[in-house]
């Protein structure tokens, strides 16, 4: 399971809690009778009144204002503490990790939680700079050449990664032997039925057109001997009739002693 695939199932989790989960609302009503060493309930009506005398007709307003207010200890209807993800720092650039946390918070529950995942891309460039350092340039090449995207890659360049120490074409024939050790395996096959497809259809249009120009070369023989035959009798026909046009109609009779 990847990293983005793990971070999906607990943000999915936690939005699922929360939606299922009913928060616990206080009953407007409540009351609570006290007695000895229980929550303390103020309750109490207040109040004020205020006259004002108009002088200029005797007339008298009174306004009377009352504010009764209750309070309760008991803790009902408040709502739990909010629940805080953890967090987590990575300050170093030498840290090829990452936090995810989250949290979700109802009127009924709380839950947070975290983790933190290795960044295998970023172990694997820093790895291959270190062997670059060392002077290990195949080394280095071999390591990125784990990633699926960089293998592809090298491919397309024309610089095919290492395989077993060999290098070049001998190492794309080793490739080709040995397709399933490819780190894009899935997407060289998706590759190659793409351009096994793309071939037949190549080669069928290339075999309709071959059949459609025999037919034409054969149809153009065939008229060709036609002509030649017709021409042939024309030039019989035309010998024969010169030959009877030569011969004496009147034989003369020869007799012997």
């Amino acid at each position: 399971m990847n990293f983005w695939t793990r971070n999906l199932i607990l943000l999915t989790t936690l939005i699922l809690i929360s939606i299922w989960s009913k928060p616990v609302l206080a009953d407007d009503t409540n009351t609570q009778t006290n007695t000895s060493g229980s929550n303390t309930n103020i309750t109490g009506g207040y109040e004020s009144t205020s006259t004002t005398t108009n002088n200029n007709d005797g007339q008298t307003n009174t306004t009377t204002s009352t504010t009764t207010n209750s309070t309760t200890s008991n803790g009902a209807g408040i709502p739990p503490p909010s629940a805080n993800s953890p967090s987590y720092s990575s300050m170093s650039q030498d840290v090829c990790s990452m936090g995810v946390s989250g949290s979700v918070s109802t009127g009924l529950v709380g839950i947070s939680g975290g983790k933190h995942f290795i960044d295998e891309n970023c172990e694997r460039i820093k790895l291959a700079k270190v062997l670059q350092d060392f002077g290990m340039k195949v080394a280095s090449v071999a390591v990125l050449c784990q990633d699926a995207r960089v293998h592809a890659a090298m491919q397309s360049a024309g610089t095919p990664c290492p395989f077993n120490g060999k290098i070049g074409a001998e190492a794309q024939a080793l490739w080709d032997k040995y397709p399933e050790l490819r780190p894009d395996y899935d997407q060289y096959l998706a590759k190659q039925e793409v351009i096994s497809k793309v071939d037949a259809e190549i080669l069928e249009q290339q075999l309709k057109e071959a059949e459609e120009e025999a037919a034409r070369v054969a149809a153009e023989e065939a008229k060709q001997a036609e002509i030649e035959a017709r021409i042939a009798a024309e030039e019989e026909a035309k010998l024969n009739e010169e030959i009877i046009i030569h011969v004496d109609p009147d034989p003369v009779a020869v007799h012997s002693e």
